[in-house]
């Protein structure tokens, strides 16, 4: 959703997804300018989109403003000839995209397998944003267990991150979501170090999904 490329990410990912998967990246906001950047930023009711620019800052700005500029990418992935895309973002998408191969979307991913591995213990879940809380309390109600959420961006750092696992330090429930694609493996690491909890990270989960389709369209 940000810019490419994602090198944060894909140091991650690559060695999941193996050396017989190529990997084409498009970020929704690639060639955009300082003042396209204000025309997008979020407001009131918005929903809040956190992302990554190729200088490693970090930028918030409205879903509904770039919608456009991913059926953009989307097209010019197809005309490259992928054969599924992937969505490095773990926030919920209207369904408007037109795409003639897979578009997987973590947030879909993440709300199959979490309801499964919480049963009806509570989660916690960490988001970058603080004005993402009540989208995110909104995503996860559906979930039997208590859901508690913290804020802590990747883009900042890693004392970010580790303020907001510090949070969960004493806190009884046993599983949790780091509802980013920003979050990395040694974060995840570090939450688990400091919380002592299980932790799903959504890049690497979106990377062993994608492994195994490639294995099954082989």
């Amino acid at each position: 959703m940000g810019q490419a490329p994602r090198t944060d990410i894909t140091e991650d990912i690559f060695p999941i997804l193996g050396e017989d998967i190529q990997l084409i990246e498009r970020g929704a906001l690639d060639g955009i300018t300082p003042e396209e950047i204000q025309a997008i930023r979020p407001e009131d009711g918005d929903y809040v989109l956190v992302s990554r620019m190729v200088d490693g800052s970090q930028v918030r700005f409205a879903e509904r403003k770039i919608l456009p500029r991913i059926q953009s990418a989307i097209e010019d992935l197809e005309e490259q000839g992928v054969s599924c895309i992937l969505m490095f973002c773990t926030g919920k998408f209207p369904d408007v995209f037109h795409s003639s191969v897979p578009l997987l979307y973590p947030f879909d991913l993440l709300g199959a397998v979490v309801p499964v591995l919480a049963g009806k213990e509570s989660v916690a879940v960490m988001i970058p944003d603080q004005s993402q809380i009540k989208q995110c309390k909104d995503r996860w109600e559906r979930l039997e267990g208590e859901v508690r959420v913290v804020s802590g961006s990747p883009y900042l750092g890693m004392k970010e991150v580790e303020a907001a696992a510090m949070q969960l330090k004493d806190w009884d429930g046993s599983l949790i979501v780091m509802d980013c694609m920003g979050y990395s493996q040694k974060m995840k690491l570090m939450v688990h170090s400091v919380t002592g909890k299980s932790v799903i990270l959504p890049r690497t989960l979106l990377a062993r999904i994608v492994q195994e389709y490639a294995i099954a369209a082989k």
